[in-house]
Protein backbone atom coordinates (compact mmCIF):
# COMPACT_ATOMS: atom_id res chain seq x y z
CA UNK A 1 0.00 0.00 0.00
CA UNK A 2 2.95 2.36 0.73
CA UNK A 3 4.06 1.85 -2.55
CA UNK A 4 0.98 2.48 -4.26
CA UNK A 5 0.72 6.00 -2.32
CA UNK A 6 4.42 6.85 -3.02
CA UNK A 7 3.90 6.08 -7.24
CA UNK A 8 0.70 8.18 -7.19
CA UNK A 9 2.39 11.06 -5.42
CA UNK A 10 5.19 10.56 -8.13
CA UNK A 11 2.32 10.63 -10.68
CA UNK A 12 0.12 12.71 -9.57
CA UNK A 13 2.14 16.17 -10.60
CA UNK A 14 3.45 14.73 -13.62
CA UNK A 15 -0.72 14.42 -14.51
CA UNK A 16 -1.62 17.58 -13.55
CA UNK A 17 1.55 18.95 -15.46
CA UNK A 18 0.44 16.82 -18.57
CA UNK A 19 -3.14 18.60 -18.73
CA UNK A 20 -1.95 21.95 -17.76
CA UNK A 21 0.55 22.16 -21.01
CA UNK A 22 -2.10 20.26 -22.86
CA UNK A 23 -4.92 23.05 -22.49
CA UNK A 24 -1.97 25.59 -23.12
CA UNK A 25 -1.50 24.69 -26.67
CA UNK A 26 -5.34 24.11 -27.05
CA UNK A 27 -5.10 28.00 -26.48
CA UNK A 28 -2.28 28.51 -28.76
CA UNK A 29 -4.54 27.05 -31.06
CA UNK A 30 -7.13 29.40 -30.59
CA UNK A 31 -4.81 32.46 -30.56
CA UNK A 32 -3.75 31.60 -33.79
CA UNK A 33 -6.87 30.65 -35.37
CA UNK A 34 -8.13 34.42 -34.42
CA UNK A 35 -5.07 35.71 -35.67
CA UNK A 36 -5.95 34.45 -38.58
CA UNK A 37 -9.36 35.92 -38.74
CA UNK A 38 -8.38 39.44 -38.11
CA UNK A 39 -7.04 39.10 -42.00
CA UNK A 40 -10.31 36.92 -42.77
CA UNK A 41 -12.24 39.67 -41.44
CA UNK A 42 -10.62 42.34 -43.15
CA UNK A 43 -10.54 40.37 -46.52
CA UNK A 44 -14.38 40.18 -46.63
CA UNK A 45 -14.59 43.91 -45.63
CA UNK A 46 -13.09 44.31 -49.00
CA UNK A 47 -15.31 41.91 -50.69
CA UNK A 48 -17.78 43.35 -49.41
CA UNK A 49 -17.12 46.95 -50.30
CA UNK A 50 -16.66 45.06 -53.98
CA UNK A 51 -19.85 44.27 -54.16
CA UNK A 52 -21.22 48.03 -53.38
CA UNK A 53 -23.71 49.58 -56.26
CA UNK A 54 -21.20 51.92 -58.46
CA UNK A 55 -18.41 50.56 -58.09
CA UNK A 56 -16.71 50.68 -61.71
CA UNK A 57 -15.05 46.92 -62.73
CA UNK A 58 -11.56 48.44 -62.39
CA UNK A 59 -12.15 49.33 -58.55
CA UNK A 60 -14.13 46.11 -58.04
CA UNK A 61 -11.38 44.02 -59.68
CA UNK A 62 -8.95 46.28 -57.87
CA UNK A 63 -10.64 45.43 -54.08
CA UNK A 64 -11.60 41.84 -54.97
CA UNK A 65 -7.61 41.30 -55.29
CA UNK A 66 -6.48 43.05 -52.17
CA UNK A 67 -9.13 40.66 -50.56
CA UNK A 68 -7.70 37.77 -51.91
CA UNK A 69 -4.52 38.71 -50.79
CA UNK A 70 -5.42 39.73 -47.10
CA UNK A 71 -7.39 36.42 -46.84
CA UNK A 72 -3.82 34.53 -47.79
CA UNK A 73 -2.35 36.07 -45.36
CA UNK A 74 -4.12 34.29 -43.26
CA UNK A 75 -2.69 31.06 -44.47
CA UNK A 76 0.34 30.80 -41.63
CA UNK A 77 -1.73 31.47 -38.61
CA UNK A 78 -4.45 28.93 -39.89
CA UNK A 79 -1.80 26.24 -40.59
CA UNK A 80 0.21 27.21 -36.72
CA UNK A 81 -3.49 26.89 -35.42
CA UNK A 82 -3.84 23.35 -37.26
CA UNK A 83 -0.75 22.45 -36.14
CA UNK A 84 -1.85 22.46 -32.43
CA UNK A 85 -4.85 21.45 -33.03
CA UNK A 86 -6.32 19.93 -36.01
CA UNK A 87 -9.85 20.92 -35.29
CA UNK A 88 -8.82 24.19 -37.12
CA UNK A 89 -8.22 22.19 -40.44
CA UNK A 90 -11.48 23.47 -41.93
CA UNK A 91 -10.25 27.22 -41.11
CA UNK A 92 -6.98 26.56 -43.14
CA UNK A 93 -8.75 24.55 -45.43
CA UNK A 94 -11.67 27.14 -46.71
CA UNK A 95 -8.73 29.88 -46.50
CA UNK A 96 -6.55 27.40 -49.25
CA UNK A 97 -9.95 27.21 -51.28
CA UNK A 98 -9.76 30.79 -52.09
CA UNK A 99 -7.12 30.10 -54.58
CA UNK A 100 -9.56 28.21 -56.70
CA UNK A 101 -12.95 29.67 -55.39
CA UNK A 102 -14.38 33.11 -55.63
CA UNK A 103 -14.10 34.59 -52.33
CA UNK A 104 -17.76 35.53 -52.36
CA UNK A 105 -18.61 31.63 -52.26
CA UNK A 106 -16.68 31.31 -48.81
CA UNK A 107 -17.94 34.06 -47.06
CA UNK A 108 -20.51 31.92 -45.37
CA UNK A 109 -17.93 29.28 -44.16
CA UNK A 110 -15.41 31.81 -43.26
CA UNK A 111 -18.16 33.97 -41.07
CA UNK A 112 -18.79 30.87 -39.09
CA UNK A 113 -15.78 29.64 -38.47
CA UNK A 114 -14.32 32.89 -37.19
CA UNK A 115 -17.02 33.45 -35.29
CA UNK A 116 -16.63 30.34 -33.45
CA UNK A 117 -12.92 31.19 -33.28
CA UNK A 118 -14.16 34.72 -31.99
CA UNK A 119 -16.37 32.92 -29.46
CA UNK A 120 -15.87 32.57 -25.83
CA UNK A 121 -16.28 29.00 -26.21
CA UNK A 122 -13.28 28.22 -29.51
CA UNK A 123 -13.74 24.49 -30.33
CA UNK A 124 -15.29 23.36 -33.11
Amino acid sequence: MARLNRSLFVLAPLLVAGLTLSSCGNGGAVADARLACRSVHRALQLESKSNQPGISANEKSQLQARALSELLKATPSAAAATSIDGSWNPLMTTINEAERVPINELVPSLTRLCQVADSSTPYL
